[in-house]
């Protein structure tokens, strides 16, 4: 996976959250939360935030935050670990 691919997985998950009207939110880092809505609104913040490693080249960090978003949609029933896998595989263009 490049960042490139990357870029392409962004949208995918920024255009879910937007047809689901789920907003954007700085989740504070000390907390636990108990609200799935809470949960996917700092996914969504968490997107912004990729871009700009990936500008930065920081790959690895936007890795590690995937794989963070993807724990946190099939923990809340949005996508099944054969989608989200299929998110990540090469396009077929």
């Amino acid at each position: 996976m490049n960042a490139e691919k990357v870029r392409e997985v962004i949208v995918i998950y920024r255009q879910y959250f937007k047809k689901n009207k789920i907003s954007k939110i700085d989740f504070p880092h000390e907390k636990i939360s108990f609200s799935s809505e809470e949960v996917l609104s700092h996914c969504h913040g968490m997107l912004d935030k990729m871009e700009q490693f990936l500008d930065e080249g920081r790959i690895e960090k936007v890795f590690r935050w995937l794989g963070f978003i993807q724990g946190c949609l099939w923990t809340t029933k949005r996508y099944t670990i054969e989608e989200l896998a299929n998110h990540n595989r090469p396009s077929t263009k």
